[in-house]
């Protein structure tokens, strides 16, 4: 179950993220008995031919038909047959199945599945490729998690009270690694990632797409709308204006690595009013109030329109 928001000075306000992706195929099979068979037996009717049909078939003194579909005399069409319009040759390297009406090649390999790591990344063009973004406290780098490389400082953050009083995820480290196999589980609408400051672990992170996230269902969401959520990590690096400064850095790298999303948007815990101070100070606006499943939250938005101005 994800988290009901991040810690006081965490400046964040997580959400669930769902989603399913199935795909099939069929093949069409050939031969079979005659749609017309008689089911008790029943003698058929001997219907004479045409005279017409009779005489054409005189001609037909090499098995083939009289004329040909390219021109030239009926003798050398007798001699060579017209081929099947329907019918290809098949290659000899091709493999072939043996079926009632003759070889049929093999139907062409099913794709393989894509990874959930390529989904992730269509999603959410490429944040694994994004890059570090300069900021006044240092370089930022949005990296994302790995599970055996990162479980251990994420859930130490987690246990820390304040951060557990609005992520609910203290305790046994089982929950915080549900947590993030659910996410990168996924299909790619929510990407976790390891915040690194000048090289250091120091924050987590969730980029997702809020439109095709759950919160959609509380407020006019448009296409390609991003959410994020944050927690700071480190005692010493909450209450002194960080989280507001990363916040800004990070929406303005999601606006320049996803050219087709207009809005950032958030939902902080009401209750959290530093993470709120936050985000105002990253140039979000206020939006509404919100009730969610595990929280009212504070909608916060960022405009692509308003970036220079706010």
């Amino acid at each position: 179950m994800p988290p009901t928001d991040a810690s006081t000075d965490a400046d964040t306000a997580p959400f669930t993220d769902i989603g399913t992706a199935t795909s099939a195929g069929a093949r069409e099979s050939r031969g079979g008995p005659a749609a017309d068979a008689s089911a008790d037996g029943e003698d058929t009717l001997d219907v004479p031919l045409p005279d017409e049909i009779t005489a054409l078939f005189a001609e037909d003194t090499g098995g083939g038909v009289a004329g040909s579909l390219g021109g030239g005399s009926a003798a050398g069409a007798a001699a060579a047959p017209v081929p099947d319009p329907v019918a290809r040759p098949v290659p000899e390297s091709e493999p072939v199945l043996d079926v009632p009406g003759g070889p049929m090649p093999d139907p062409p390999a099913a794709p393989a599945p894509t990874s959930d790591l390529s989904v992730a990344e269509d999603l959410l063009d490429h944040i694994g490729d994004w890059g570090p973004i300069s900021t006044p406290a240092g370089v930022l780098h949005l990296v994302p998690v790995r599970v055996d490389r990162d479980l251990p400082i994420i859930d130490r953050w987690m246990n820390d009270p304040a951060v557990a009083a609005f992520w609910g995820l203290a305790g046994s480290q089982n929950a915080t690694e549900e947590h993030l196999r659910t996410h990168l589980a996924g299909d790619g609408r929510s990407v976790p990632c390891l915040g690194l400051l000048e090289g250091t672990p120091m924050s987590y992170w969730e980029i997702y797409r809020a439109d095709l996230d759950p919160l959609a269902r509380h407020y006019p969401a448009r296409p390609h709308d991003t959410g994020v959520h944050l927690l700071i990590g480190a005692v010493g690096d909450r209450g002194r204006g960080l989280g507001g400064t990363l916040l800004r850095a990070v929406a303005d790298l999601t606006f320049d690595k996803r050219p087709a999303c207009a809005r950032i948007v958030a939902e902080p815990d009401i209750r959290n009013t530093p993470s709120v101070a936050a985000f105002l100070s990253a140039g979000f606006r206020f939006s509404a109030e919100v009730d969610l499943p595990t929280k009212r939250a504070a909608l916060m938005v960022r405009d692509r329109s308003l970036r220079h101005l706010l």
